[in-house]
């Protein structure tokens, strides 16, 4: 099971972390903190301080269509905030 899916890279999520030292994952949804914060240790080297998840509801749609009146809805995600120790950061536009 990966714990980590991609990190999330938005503007909100890039002054966060360039202010705050704070990153954001996608992570999968059956993960806990204690979890995430290994991985996070594990995969780039650093020391985590403080996770905080995001439940992410899927968002539904309705589309009228010449067929008739279409439903639709996106995937459930789970996001993580990872705090990291002073000093500390994670690189993530290097090419690995």
């Amino acid at each position: 099971m990966s714990i980590l899916i991609k990190p999330i890279i938005t503007e909100k999520a890039t002054a966060d972390s360039e202010l705050r030292n704070c990153y954001t994952f996608a992570v999968n949804t059956k993960a806990n903190k204690v979890e995430i914060k290994k991985a996070v240790e594990a995969t780039y080297g650093v020391s985590v301080e403080k996770v905080r998840t995001i439940n992410v509801r899927p968002d539904r749609s309705t589309k009228y269509t010449k067929t008739g009146i279409q439903h639709g809805k996106t995937n459930a995600v789970k996001k993580a905030l990872v705090q990291l120790a002073e000093g500390e950061m994670i690189d993530l536009y290097s090419n690995m």
